[in-house]
């Protein structure tokens, strides 16, 4: 007998300190008995209901449907109970509570008892409508972020087709915003954004959607905009912030805009192609002297373009249905004794007659299609086959911007490495500067989530976006890749030289590991070491290959000489 009380005493306990509370519902008498800190969700000791529907009357009223959908299943199916919902506390506060519990059957066959547990994850459903809040809007305007703009683009325009209706797209840019930014500090210019984003409301229409796309950039779609008035609708945008001064922490400063505008029309067959003519344009305007907007016109040239896009994308499709998108290999070496570190995993599409296709020749239509998703989750899917066959390769992969928001890609990798710790900390995910600086607080987000789940990340042709000491604290990422540019001809070339001490001494004011990139020479190799660069890439030391380098090369190792693997 007193082993039973101490186990029920280690039970009580241990609830106790998980913070759940235990209920013993008698479903006959409709008598519910509970054991725990109630007061919690209930109010004063006492004041827990004694009865199913006493419970009822703390249950939120919206919630009330899907408690009772998942008890009458449980009854009726005897799989266990599991149900969230709020209930409403003292003084009128909503708690989200967790409610797990098992239903008894009666000698009758019937359920007579439930027996359960209530959990508060209030906290947790927090971060999920925030995180949810994030995916689908940006946190500084609240307006739609790029993913959600683009969803309601593609929408646009298949009404357009549709219907027949015409409808336009602007790209938004904020003159010089930069400038703002050296000159009065990230708060001003995080001001100016949201003062633009605030006119932008005021001066379209109620259909029209507005989203942000960019650091400096917006995204308007424009329903229902005849050819006629899409010159006006841009003069007026432009009016309106030529007009007054934005209200700042520095005070009132006046700023312009520059406008690209792309048509719906019949070659425009995707939201992300809209995107791109409109960006297009907006380079142009810019160039043009900004404080204006440029129409995208499509050329002879350019349609020609298109029809060869169409055929690239074609053959991609192809190539993903039937299994003909494959890995090219390139190693990774450690700078001082040219053991390799791990191998960058490059694409390839291997046409029906056995050509090997090399990404630069495809990948950036893919970008602009549409399909660059589904080839970086193809890509996601080969890495993790082979690391799973292969417990001693260490592999990167190559994502684009779109799928650093793509929170699919996310859950496949999170499904793809669940219990399996020690392939995520084989896998290095590797992100573009460039496409990092386009939404720092997304890509953020993004390495986070990655790192939490145990792999790497590296920041990609360091250099060409001139990150700063704050954008790369923010990053938080393990590793980032010097960009070729600075790398060739490094021995001789002085330049470079002092650009690349400049990049090493800022990441390695964050301890960051160094990768330099296109490393072509022994003379670049051994100079790069001694800067202190800590791991080298490019064709001294193998070009990229679709064999498996690691099956060839048992020992891993470069120290008798580049030439064994390339």
């Amino acid at each position: 007998m007193a082993d039973t009380s101490d186990e029920l005493d280690r039970l009580r306990a241990a609830f106790e300190a998980s913070g759940d509370i235990v209920y013993d519902w008698d479903l006959y008498a409709d008598v519910i008995v509970w054991s725990g800190e109630t007061e919690n969700l209930f109010g004063r000791d006492g004041d827990a209901p004694k009865s199913g529907d006493a419970l009822n009357k703390f249950v939120y009223v919206e919630d009330l449907p899907r408690r009772f959908r998942a008890l009458s299943q449980h009854f009726g199916t005897r799989d266990a109970f599991e149900c969230e919902y709020r209930l409403r506390g003292p003084h009128g506060r909503l708690n989200w509570v967790q409610d797990k519990g098992r239903a008894r059957l009666g000698p009758d066959g019937r359920p007579s008892r439930m027996i359960g547990t209530l959990r508060i994850v209030t906290e947790r459903k927090q971060r999920e409508t925030q995180l949810e809040y994030l995916a689908n809007f940006d946190e500084l305007t609240g307006h739609f972020n790029r993913s959600r703009l683009k969803e309601a683009l593609e929408h646009a325009i298949a009404y357009s087709q549709r219907y027949r209706s015409e409808g336009a797209y602007f790209s938004v840019g904020i003159d010089k915003l930069s400038t703002i930014n050296e000159a009065f500090g990230y708060e001003t210019a995080d001001a100016v954004i949201i003062g633009l984003s605030q006119r932008l409301d005021r001066c379209l229409r109620a259909s029209d959607v507005v989203g942000r796309i960019g650091g400096d950039r917006f995204g308007i779609v424009l329903a229902h905009c005849p050819d006629g008035d899409l010159a006006i609708a841009a003069e007026k945008i432009l009016q309106s912030v030529r007009q007054s001064p934005l209200d700042t922490p520095s005070g009132p400063i006046h700023v312009t805009v520059s406008i690209g505008a792309a048509r719906f029309d019949t070659q425009a067959t995707t939201a992300l192609e809209t995107m791109n003519r409109a960006d297009s344009a907006l380079k142009d305007a810019k160039q043009a002297g900004r404080n204006c907007y440029v129409i995208f016109r499509s050329s002879d040239e350019q349609r020609q373009m298109h029809r060869l896009t169409l055929a690239i994308v074609e053959d991609v499709q192809k190539a993903l249905k039937s299994d003909r998108i494959i890995f090219a290999y390139q190693p990774i070496v450690d700078a001082h004794d040219y053991s390799v570190d791990h191998y960058e995993c490059l694409l390839r599409l291997i046409r029906e007659d056995g050509t090997v296709v090399p990404a630069g020749a495809f990948l950036p239509v893919v970008e602009q299609s549409g399909l660059v998703r589904q080839l970086d989750r193809k890509a996601l899917d080969l890495a993790l086959n082979e690391l799973n066959q292969h417990p001693r390769v260490k592999l990167a992969i190559n994502i684009s911007g779109l799928t650093a928001a793509d929170r699919s890609w996310l859950r496949a990798l999170n499904a793809g490495l669940k219990g399996r710790r020690d392939i995520a900390e084989r896998l290095i995910v590797e992100i573009t500067e460039t496409m990092a600086l386009e939404d720092i607080d997304e890509t953020a987000r993004f390495v986070a989530a990655v790192r939490d789940l145990g792999c790497g990340v590296a920041l990609d042709d360091f250099g060409a976006g001139y990150t700063s000491f704050r954008n790369l604290k923010a990053l938080a990422v393990n590793c980032v890749k010097i960009d070729g540019s600075f790398v060739r001809g490094f021995a001789e070339n002085v330049d470079n030289q002092l650009f690349i001490r400049t990049l090493l001494s800022l990441a390695d004011g964050f301890g960051l590991a160094t990768v330099a990139e296109c490393v072509e020479t022994a003379a670049d190799a051994m100079h790069l070491a001694r800067r202190g660069v800590r791991y080298l890439q490019g064709y001294h030391f193998g070009v990229p290959t679709i064999e498996r380098p690691w099956l060839a090369e048992p020992t891993r190792s470069l120290a008798d000489g580049p030439e064994r693997i390339a």
